[in-house]
């Protein structure tokens, strides 16, 4: 005899419906005068192992949880010490087998007990919200059961007036970590199960607001507004600034000022219904598709981009008003206009700081598929009908909830979920809904389902020639305008070659911008690594540190990346004069003239600023440049071979809601004279002794050669030739075109452990000259070095020359020497490009001047130690009680820790100090590039083997 039994109380699960008993999406807003409750804060937890190992009696009221966990709501139970998150980029962690998931389902029952205020209106209903819950819910209140939900990063509301009490009210929530729905949730994250966005019971007065839609064009033409409020009960909207007042449903035109990014005007309005109040911000403006561009208000936009996941490194995805807005003004700081929501809609309070703070928005429907990437896209929900309502419903909920924010000019259908016939059916209906933006989804390479040709990582030579609209495709795609939704992988050191993208971005109109990927490191603070990433929680599948590429570190500080963007997209330009004493300032704003900017020069004697003062700039319109004359040189002492120039910058003119009177966007630099390269006098000869050679204020080891002191200062290392660097993220990426892995190459080649051979010590005349071989072993490839020292007897010249031997077929990581001082070393001041570090293909926001650190400060504490903290264009170095000077400029770090212990690191707390500082003074270095997902370095910034040579003199006593 056979049986067989199945558990009905958790087919939801797996059912590929989107949910039953909630009500229709609508339009959200922050406040009204109707009474709200919040039902954030601590909630009882228990943990199941799977979806049916509890029934349901614990939403009943009375029920005792006094035994249960509490966790915080808006929370995630796994960062709050139950269980443990799950990092992948692309895989599913469960068997692909829709829609089913594993019987091994993590589930959390999460009670609530609440009064209602003493003045909580009688009468009306009321609504309970959930903002997010990931990833499928099922809701009691006060033992009666509402219905179930998926659908994690929307919004779910369920009607309960008939079912509050004056106290003792229960709110029951089961919530599933793994369901149906988490098929369409496959979204590079952490996979993190829990209430984790806002619950709100909202009192719903008779004759009360339940959705309404503004729409509020502008006609850039005549310079009027035309508004028109539409609600489910009739009303009247009031706009005092513009003296309006009237009925919902009906339209008026009338003189308004524009909302844009970059001047996000909005009008406060009231709308009123028998039952509500409801506080509106109507910003005004037109996006349209005409002549084969995104044009607002009449005007082609300019996306300056980043990607954006919402992150916490201690909540999660549960953030608070206060973290979004530092979002923002992060944004809006670094000159970043656009933002595209990867890969759901965000909470909502963020997109109303994006209509305030000025923010293009592309909103992302919270559905990607990614992992049936792995199986050719068999399976795939968006092409099989069974799963289009779940899909349709995504659709909506953003849509709906989303309507009002002026910031939006894009609705994206999701992010890397294939094709299919779902994906069309989700795009139909948003047009037909809303045909006042445009669609976006970067997987239609046919641009069938949408209003742009998007991509990821396309590269620069690719791009140029779609900027050319030479790229073939659909005859709809060849007239579509282009952007990169995901570019410039900012995964630790990088990205490179953003300069050369906004290049062609700046040259090619079809080209109109893009979107770093991305925001924010998403490391998870830990006690033990300092910052968690995946394979840190011991999970069987993940994706190791790819979750941690963003512009900022997990606690929201810049990185240089994000000071390189900045530079990169600045607001205004600054480049020699085509005459003398002049500068040409362009302004690459697109709408907005130069009057908001204060401008400033001031003069530079060896970095050191000597003379400054306001520089008059014409208010240029949008796109116009000027020549501006620069004052004369001022009368100050400029000592015989220093190098001047002018630096220029532009600051905001007066506080902004985003920024302080003199907060600066832009800045160049323009060179007066040369330095002067430094000189020996008279020659000194080397003295050879019992013990060693001494020459000038250099002692050398007389069997080797190597440089043991330079006067007082101890040298460690013996000061040899190096060209291994600490691989970055970007070193260890494979380029999708070419299949090169830089660090695998390296590596083969032995470029990590080379050898040093010496061929002679020669003392002769002036100078002390050491000949030696360095090669990897194993390999027949090497280079011939040469040191020849000299001295005038108070400063010590090395002149390095450098011949490849062999065939070397791999580029060189870097070029220079390494040595070592002591644990004392501390304090650096350099002349050259700072503050931050810089590599050949990041290098736009050095700027040349006089610096000082400490040796800590240096670093750049990536999440995943790797090389960082270069200098570049290095004239003049102190550190330790030496100075050195480049012959000619050079690349400068200076770190307490070898290479090798750099490279063999995992987190930061694996870099512990040792006794050595050590030094690297490069002649070259290799480009960084972006190829942990995306292009290596662009050819100019690959650095080949070849014949080079380059001096230094170090003087003691600095």
């Amino acid at each position: 005899m056979s049986f067989r039994t199945t558990s009905t109380d958790v087919d939801y699960v797996e059912d590929v419906a989107p949910g039953r008993g909630t009500l229709p999406p609508r339009a959200w807003y922050a406040a009204s005068d109707a009474a709200t409750l919040s039902l954030n804060g601590p909630w009882r937890l228990r943990l199941s192992a799977t979806a049916g190992a509890e029934d349901d009696t614990f939403a009943a009221p009375g029920y005792d949880a006094g035994g249960w966990a509490e966790v915080s709501v808006p929370g995630h139970w796994v960062l709050q010490g139950h269980g443990a998150p799950i990092y992948t980029n692309v895989l599913y962690p469960f068997p692909v087998d829709p829609p089913h998931v594993p019987t091994e389902n993590p589930t959390g029952d999460h009670l609530r007990v609440f009064d209602l205020p003493g003045d909580w209106p009688a009468g009306g209903d009321a609504v309970l919200r959930f903002d997010g819950v990931e990833s499928c819910a099922r809701v009691w209140l006060n033992g009666t059961e509402l219905g179930e939900f998926k659908g994690s990063r929307l919004a779910h509301e369920f009607a309960v007036g008939g079912l509050l009490r004056p106290e003792g009210n229960v709110v029951a929530v089961r919530v599933h970590q793994w369901s149906a729905g988490s098929y369409l949730e496959d979204q590079d994250q952490w996979w993190l199960p829990g209430i984790f966005r806002d619950v709100t019971l909202l009192h719903r007065p008779e004759g009360a607001v339940q959705d309404f839609s503004v729409t509020s064009s502008y006609d850039h033409v005549t310079g009027t507004g035309t508004l028109r409020v539409d609600s489910d009960v009739p009303g009247r909207v009031t706009v005092p600034e513009l003296d309006l007042d009237i009925e919902t449903g009906s339209q008026v035109t009338l003189s308004v000022d524009p909302w844009t990014a970059e001047t996000p005007r909005l009008y406060d309005a009231v709308l009123a219904t028998a039952g509500e109040r409801v506080p509106l911000r109507i910003g005004f403006r037109t996006v349209v598709l005409e002549d084969g561009l995104i044009k607002v208000n009449g005007t082609p936009i300019l996306f300056k981009g980043v990607n954006r996941h919402e992150w916490h490194p201690e909540t999660g995805r549960a953030l608070d008003l206060e973290t979004m807005r530092e979002d923002v003004l992060l944004m809006k700081r670094h000159n970043i206009n656009a933002v595209r929501t990867s890969h759901y809609p965000p909470h909502p309070a963020f997109l109303d700081l994006c209509d305030e703070y000025g923010l293009w928005v592309i909103d992302e429907c919270d559905l990607e598929t990614h992992g049936f990437g792995e199986q050719q896209w068999r399976d795939n929900p968006v092409d099989d009908d069974r799963w289009t309502p779940a899909l349709l419903d995504r659709a909506e909920r953003m849509v709906e909830r989303d309507k009002n924010h002026p910031s939006i000019v894009f609705w994206s259908l999701g992010n890397e979920a294939g094709t299919g016939r779902g994906l069309t059916a989700m795009s139909e209906w948003i047009h037909g809904r809303d045909p006042s933006r445009l669609v976006h989804y970067e997987g239609d390479w046919s641009s069938r389902d949408t209003d742009v040709y998007s991509r990821m990582y396309a590269f620069h030579g690719e791009t140029e020639e779609i900027g050319k609209r030479l790229d073939g495709g659909t005859g709809k795609r060849r007239e579509l305008p282009f952007i990169q939704c995901e570019y410039a992988h900012a995964m630790g050191n990088g990205p490179g070659g953003l300069v050369d993208y906004q290049r062609l971005f700046e040259t090619y109109d079809r080209l109109q911008g893009g979107f770093i990927w991305e925001w924010i490191d998403h490391g998870i603070v830990h006690e033990e690594f300092g910052y968690a990433y995946g394979g840190d929680f011991g999970e069987e599948l993940h994706d190791g540190n790819f979750v941690c590429d963003g512009l900022i570190f997990p606690d929201r500080t810049p990185s240089p990346g994000l000071l390189e963007f900045k530079k990169v997209i600045e607001p205004v330009s600054f480049v020699g004069g085509t005459g003398s004493g002049t500068v040409t300032v362009t302004n690459k704003q697109d709408f907005a003239d130069l009057s908001a900017f204060a401008f400033s020069w001031a003069f530079q004697v060896d970095g050191e600023e000597v003379a400054s003062g306001p520089l008059e700039v014409p208010a240029l319109a949008a796109g116009a440049s000027a020549d501006v004359k620069l004052p004369p040189v001022p009368s100050v002492d400029v000592p015989e071979g220093a190098e001047t120039g002018w630096t220029v910058r532009a600051v905001l003119g007066a506080d902004t809601l985003w920024g302080a009177r003199g907060h600066e966007v832009a800045w160049g630099q323009v060179p007066v004279t040369e330095r002067a390269l430094p000189v020996l006098g008279a020659q000194v000869a080397p003295v050879v002794g019992p013990d060693g050679i001494t020459l000038g204020p250099g002692v050398f080891d007389s069997r080797t050669g190597a440089l043991l002191s330079i006067g007082a200062v101890p040298v460690t290392g013996g000061l040899k030739l190096d060209v291994w660097r600490a691989t970055t993220d970007n070193d260890n990426g494979t380029e999708w075109h070419s299949g090169i892995n830089y660090s695998e190459l390296w590596r083969k080649s032995g470029l990590h452990r080379m050898r040093h051979r010496i061929d002679a010590v020669e003392v002769e005349g002036d100078a002390l000259t050491v000949r030696t071989r360095v090669a990897p072993a194993a390999a027949e490839a090497g280079l011939a070095t040469v040191y020849r020292w000299t001295s005038d007897g108070e400063r010590l010249k090395l002149t390095v020359s450098v011949t490849p031997e062999g065939r070397w077929s791999v580029p060189l990581p870097r070029l220079g020497v390494r040595f070592g001082l002591p644990r004392t070393t501390d304090a650096v001041r350099w002349f050259g490009g700072g503050p931050l570090e810089a590599y050949p293909d990041t290098r736009e926001a050095s700027r040349i001047g006089a610096w000082e650190s400490t040796v800590d400060a240096l670093q750049t504490p990536y999440v995943y130690p790797q090389e960082n903290g270069s200098r570049a264009d290095v004239r003049r170095a102190t550190l330790g009680g030496l100075q050195v000077e480049g012959d000619p400029e050079f690349w400068f770090t200076a770190r307490r820790w070898t290479t090798e212990e750099l490279d063999a690191a995992r987190h930061r707390t694996d870099l512990v100090p040792g006794e050595t500082v050590w030094v690297h003074l490069d002649h070259a270095a290799h480009g960084v590039g972006t190829q942990a997902c995306g292009p290596r370095p662009l050819p100019q910034y690959e650095l080949e083997a070849a014949p080079a040579e380059f001096s230094f003199v170090f003087t003691e006593g600095f």
